[in-house]
Parts: C-alpha cells; structure tokens; sequence
C-alpha cells in the first residue's frame, strides 16, 4: 500500500520503535502542513491510505472527492469530528480508531498550573535579561507567584483525564471542585470530591480552572463570557482539552479585563498558532503548541495501534473500524 503519514511537525514518527510496521509498505511523512482542499487534493491524490496525528489535519466532503485512490483512513487516538463521516462512507472509506491514554494530558495539564501559579516562564525568561527575581517589567504584574495547597480547583468534565487532574490537585492539598453533567458530578462525590452547585458557583470561587471536556454540539462554546468574568481576578483558566469549549475571542477579552488574571492554553481555534496571535504578547497567558498527547510513549502507543490497524486492513482482517465499508 500507499500510504501518507500527515503533519508530523517534528519529523519524529520516522525515528519511533514502531515505524518498522511498515517496512514492507511505501510510506512518505509529510513534516509540514497543506493549506486548502486544492493543495491536500494534490498532495494526498496518489495514496491508499492515510495516518492522521489526531486532527491537525480535517477531512472534508470536498477533499474526499478528490482522493479516488484512497481506501483506508487510520486514525491516531479517537476521531474527534475532523472527518466527514458520511463523505467517506460514500466512498467506501475505511476509518479506522486507535487507542489512547490520559497520562501525557493529564500531566501536560499539571505541568502548567504549577508553572503558571509560580509564574514560572516569567522569572526565567527575565533571568535570562539579568533580571534576578523579577516577574515582570511592569510594576503591576511584578507580583509573587502562589503556591496550590489550600487553593480550590475546578474541574470541568469529570472524565479520565478529568480524574487524573483532580487526584494531583488533592496530592498537592488543593480543594477540588467539580462541574459537568449530573453524572460527572456524581461520579465525583462517589470519589470525594464536591461538586458544585451552580455554574455560577464553579466559575466564581475557584482559584484554577481546568477545562477536560470532548469538543460536541452540546459542549461547543460551553464557557462563555459571563462565566469568566466570575472568575477571580488572581485566578487562572486552564485549557488542554479544545479551544473551541469557549466562546470565540472571549477569553482574550476577558484577560485583559482581569478576570480571569491568568490563562494557561495548549489548544487553538487555528492551529498552527500564528506568531502575531495577541495570546503570544501577553503576560498573564502562558502558551505552549499543542503538546498535550506529544510525549514519546504516547507516540509509541497511538502509532502502534494506527499501523496495526493498517497491516489488517491490508491483510483483510480490519479492526478498530469506526465505519466499515458500504
């Protein structure tokens, strides 16, 4: 088979154990993005099957039906809304799901609360400049960092990466907060947390806000404007799930008028992050690219679950399929 491994940013998946699965294949890695359903078109037409890195990359009706040749889709983790499902059935496109685990996630999401709480990024940026023990230039945001025990944290979406999160906010001694559906919220009493009673209530007494909810029609814009104004002004708002849970550009808008005071964020509406994002020039915003699931065991895993799912296709004993062939 044909098949095109697409936006691999750091050219790493030729490097992982796992990529010798395809060594009786003919595979070519893409290092860098397409733009446009024309340029996919070309650049895809001649493969048979492709490998997605989760969604960097959308399928759409109209690029589908300029792929003639392509027969399987292989996903890395789960499809999240990025193909047309119905498009590739009417092309009698196999989609194929891997497998997936929350640690990396999980742990990406501890990594910038406490980076972000202790202001991390600022003091050592300014060392770098000379600046010994200096937050920031400006008087008003030269403040101290603070510590997690005794503070509150939200969790908005109880789910697996949800409950990792929160079980590191009650190692550190954090208060733990829970909001989502009635059944997130009552999983979350069953394991000793509390669950807020109001929305009203979560957005307003928590200290940390940390967002682990799946992007859908029910979920899209979830977080709005309203929500983060209740929000303290020394608090921060944690995004490593979508940045579509929020209302578009009302979070910006929100940091600069204080509430929240903080915004750690590894998701984006447009991905790549443009370099003159307005995220990129504020103080109170700490932005890392996308690294949630972008770990060296997570890669192990997902791609060795997506290149299975190839060589079974190809042996004609397809598993993992979210939409067989009609």
């Amino acid at each position: 088979m044909k098949i095109a491994i697409l936006d691999d940013y750091q050219d790493c998946v030729r490097h992982l154990d796992c990529f010798s699965m395809l060594q009786e294949h003919e595979v070519k890695v893409f290092t860098n993005g397409a733009r446009g359903t024309g340029q996919l078109a070309i650049r895809l037409a001649d493969f048979d099957a492709l490998v997605l890195i989760r969604e960097r990359t959308a399928l759409s009706r109209p690029l589908l039906e300029k792929l003639p040749k392509l027969k399987l889709i292989s996903q890395t983790g789960k499809v999240s809304g990025h193909i047309d499902l119905a498009a590739a059935a009417a092309r009698n496109i196999v989609i194929t799901e891997g497998v997936s685990d929350p640690t990396a996630a999980a742990e990406l999401t501890w990594a910038l609360i406490m980076a972000s709480m202790r202001k991390l990024p600022q003091y050592v940026n300014n060392l770098k400049d000379g600046l010994w023990q200096i937050a920031s230039t400006s008087p008003e945001r030269n403040t101290l960092g603070t510590v997690l025990k005794g503070r509150t944290l939200g969790i908005f979406g109880y789910g697996r990466i949800g409950r990792m999160v929160a079980a590191y906010g009650k190692a550190f001694g954090m208060k733990v907060l829970v909001w989502g559906r009635d059944a997130s919220r009552a999983a979350a009493v069953q394991d000793g947390y509390r669950a807020a009673a109001s929305k009203e209530e979560f957005f307003s007494t928590t200290d940390v806000i940390s967002m682990h909810l799946r992007l859908n029609d029910a979920t899209r814009g979830i977080v709005t404007a309203d929500d983060l104004v209740r929000m303290k002004s020394s608090a921060l708002f944690v995004n490593t799930s979508r940045a579509e849970l929020v209302v578009k550009d009302v979070l910006q808008a929100a940091l600069q008028q204080g509430h929240p005071g903080f915004a750690a964020l590894d998701v984006y509406e447009s991905e790549p992050l443009a370099p003159t994002s307005p995220l990129l020039r504020m103080e109170n915003v700490l932005a890392s690219p996308h690294l949630g699931y972008v770990e060296k065991d997570s890669y192990e895993l997902y791609f060795r679950g997506a290149f299975q799912n190839i060589l079974d296709f190809a042996n004609g004993t397809s598993k993992n399929v979210l939409q067989a062939k009609q």
